[in-house]
C-alpha cells in the first residue's frame, strides 16, 4: 500500500485544489502565499518520516510520535504547531477495529497520519473540495473535517454493540447456563471499555482547542469543534447506557441460572422425601426380628405396599401444591 496517499496545494484565497505535488517539492511549495498543504499518509516508515521532517521543518519529538503508533490521545504544542493523537473506530465485518489517527497542523500546513484499522480520508478530502468557503479558512478547518468524520464514525459502531446486545437477550433470558453467552457479554463489556477509552479523550482535545492560545485555530472554528464535542458526548452517553444494560443483563443471567438451579434441587428434594417414605416402611421390615406386627399375616404383604403407595402419593399431592414439583 502506498504510503503516500495524497499531497496536494490549496488556495486560501478561493479555497480551490491548485496541484498535487511530490513530497520532495513541498518546501518550495510552502514559500507560496496564501496557500496550504495537506499531506495524507498511511503507516510512514522511519525514511518518509525523516523526508517529511526535513520538508516542513518538523520538531524531532513530532516526527518521532508521529512515526509510532499506540500513542494516548493527546493534544500537544512545539513551537508553532500542534501535535494532535486520536483514536479510530470502525467495522470490519461484525468486529470493530481500533486504529490511530496523528494530525500535524502548522500555519501553512496539516499533515494527516493513519496508523491500523483506519478508513480513508479520501471521502473528507473531498467534502472539503467541494466546499471552497469552508477551505478558505485553512488547515484548521481540515483539521475539524478529520476530527468530526473520526466521531461521526463511532456511532456506527456504537450502533452495532446496541444489535448486539439485543441479539444476546433471548440467550439472556433462557435461563440455562452457556459458558459461550458469558463469554459473548464479557467480550462485549471488554469492547465497550476500549471504545469509551478511544472516544472519551476527545472531548479534552475538543476544549482545548476551543481555548488555546494560537492563531493555528481561529474563534471562528469554535462552534465546529463544540459541534464535535457535543457529539462525543453522545456517543459516552450511549456507550454508558449500553455498558449499564450490559451489568445488569449479566446479572440477571446469572440469577435466572441460580433460580433455575434451585428449581432442580427443590425437585431433587422432593424426589427424595417421596422416595424416604417406602425405604423407610421397607427398612423396618427388613430387619432380622421374629416378633413383628403383622409379620405372619397373609394381607401383610399388600398392606404394606398399600400404605407406601398411599402415603407417596399424599405427599406428592402435597409438594406439587407447594409448587415444589
Amino acid at each position: 500500500m502506498t504510503m503516500v496517499v495524497n499531497c496536494a496545494v490549496y488556495s486560501r484565497r478561493n479555497g480551490h485544489k491548485l496541484r498535487d505535488i511530490p513530497v520532495d517539492l513541498i518546501s518550495e511549495s510552502l514559500v507560496e502565499e496564501d496557500t496550504f498543504i495537506w499531506l495524507g499518509l498511511h503507516e510512514p516508515d522511519v525514511a518518509l518520516m525523516q523526508q517529511v521532517q526535513d520538508e516542513f521543518d518538523l520538531h524531532d519529538l513530532v516526527v518521532e510520535d508521529a512515526h509510532r503508533a499506540h500513542q494516548r490521545p493527546k493534544l500537544e504544542v512545539h513551537d508553532d504547531v500542534l501535535f494532535i493523537v486520536m483514536h479510530t473506530a470502525r467495522m470490519v465485518g461484525e468486529e470493530a477495529k481500533l486504529g490511530e489517527t496523528h494530525v500535524i497542523l502548522g500555519p501553512r500546513f496539516v499533515v494527516t497520519i493513519r496508523h491500523g484499522a483506519s478508513q480513508s480520508y479520501s471521502s473528507v478530502r473531498e467534502r472539503c473540495e467541494h466546499n471552497p468557503k469552508l477551505l478558505m479558512r485553512g488547515p484548521g478547518y481540515v483539521l475539524y473535517a478529520v476530527m468530526d468524520f473520526i466521531t461521526d464514525n463511532y456511532f456506527p459502531v456504537v450502533e452495532s454493540y446496541r444489535s448486539h446486545l439485543r441479539s444476546l437477550e433471548g440467550a439472556i433470558f433462557e435461563g440455562s447456563f452457556r459458558r459461550r453467552t458469558i463469554r459473548r457479554l464479557y467480550d462485549l463489556k471488554r469492547d465497550l471499555v476500549l471504545l469509551r477509552l478511544a472516544a472519551s479523550p476527545m472531548q479534552d482535545i475538543c476544549n482545548e482547542l476551543m481555548h488555546i492560545d494560537t492563531a493555528l485555530v481561529s474563534d471562528d472554528m469554535n462552534p465546529y469543534f463544540r459541534d464535535i464535542y457535543d457529539h462525543v458526548i453522545r456517543i459516552n452517553d450511549a456507550v454508558d447506557a449500553i455498558t449499564e444494560m450490559l451489568s445488569a443483563a449479566l446479572d440477571v443471567h446469572l440469577a435466572l441460572i441460580t433460580v433455575g438451579q434451585n428449581e432442580v434441587v427443590k425437585r431433587l428434594a422432593s424426589w427424595a422425601a417421596i422416595l424416604a417414605v417406602p425405604t423407610l416402611i421397607a427398612s423396618l421390615y427388613g430387619m432380622n426380628f421374629e416378633v413383628m406386627p403383622e409379620l405372619r399375616w397373609s394381607y401383610g404383604y399388600p398392606v404394606a405396599l398399600g400404605m407406601m403407595t398411599v402415603l407417596c402419593l399424599l405427599l406428592f399431592r402435597r409438594l406439587r401444591r407447594a409448587g415444589w414439583l
